[in-house]
């Protein structure tokens, strides 16, 4: 991997999130002063279908299949901070190296996912949760939820293109672990 990833994430590690009220993605209220999205793709149905998609997401699959990359490579980990990148299309540079870090992780018989929260270097401040669920009719369903606001001088220049661009990749995710869950 190449040092600038290595010195990035180091320096990341060493910063405390960028924003007060982590882990707040756990609750079903969303903290005010931030804009909010809540997004959710029905799945199928039974444990089977909870276990292969809550895997999927915890493997970094919401983001892996929307074009991201994520440094370093490996499931998602209470406490790991990682950086997320994405390349413009059609260009190999310049990539936008986004660092976070993963606030909590549930892996519980009904529910399976994680959240991460943003770091200093991040265009916004927040937190996102990816949280797949069996509920009490079998049905499983994979959930997005959100809270932010925009941080990067050029996140809030580029307003309007912005909050396009989150709520484009919050589509995504959806749609990339249901297309996962049915691929198998």
């Amino acid at each position: 991997m190449p040092v600038d990833l290595r010195r990035r994430l180091r320096a990341a590690r060493a910063t405390a999130p960028s924003y007060p009220e982590v882990g707040a993605t756990r609750q079903a209220a969303l903290p005010p002063g931030y804009a909010h999205l809540r997004r959710r793709v029905h799945l199928g149905q039974g444990p089977e279908v909870l276990e292969r998609a809550g895997r999927h997401v915890l493997g970094w699959g919401s983001q892996l299949g929307t074009g991201f990359a994520v440094y370093p490579p490996a499931p998602a980990e209470p406490g790991a901070t990682v950086l997320i990148r994405l390349g413009l299309p059609g260009l190999r540079l310049p990539r936008l190296v986004i660092p976070c870090r993963v606030v909590w992780t549930v892996d519980e018989p009904e529910r399976i996912g994680f959240a991460y929260g943003t770091l200093p270097g991040h265009p916004e401040r927040g937190e996102e949760s990816f949280v797949v669920s069996l509920d009490e009719h079998g049905e499983v369903w994979f959930e997005v939820a959100a809270f932010s606001r925009l941080s990067a001088w050029y996140a809030r220049l580029g307003r309007p293109v912005a909050l396009l661009l989150q709520h484009l990749a919050i589509e995504r995710y959806l749609v990339a672990v249901a297309a996962a869950v049915r691929a198998g």
